[in-house]
């Protein structure tokens, strides 16, 4: 049986979470929309139903949501939208080393 003090952490989790989820549908919107100007009807729909299907997987749908609505943007033959957040990380040449070779020669005598 659940306790008083339990009940209210599941409620405050569940707020936070739903919190996260709508500032995330509201990003994912934006990023489209920016894409696809004229599809926001579309891609509200999307959003929705994805966020449904997201809910269903876990407690933490904010984790499958960007994914989920990727694979049903690409199902409708659209491009997925670049996030703000990959547009501003650093390229992956910056982390790619050159490869040296050693100054050093084996000799065998």
């Amino acid at each position: 049986m659940q306790t008083d003090q339990q009940t209210e952490v599941n409620a405050v989790f569940l707020q936070t979470v739903s919190a996260a989820v709508t500032q995330l549908k509201q990003k994912l919107q934006q990023d489209y929309e920016r894409v696809y100007p004229g599809l926001g009807e579309i891609i509200h729909l999307v959003l929705d139903e994805e966020e449904a299907k997201a809910w269903e997987l876990s407690l933490f749908p904010h984790l499958f949501l960007p994914d989920l609505v990727e694979e049903h943007v690409a199902k409708l033959g659209l491009e997925p939208a670049a996030t703000k957040q990959e547009e501003d990380r650093v390229p992956r040449r910056f982390f790619d080393r050159p490869s040296y070779k050693s100054a050093l020669a084996y000799v065998d005598y």
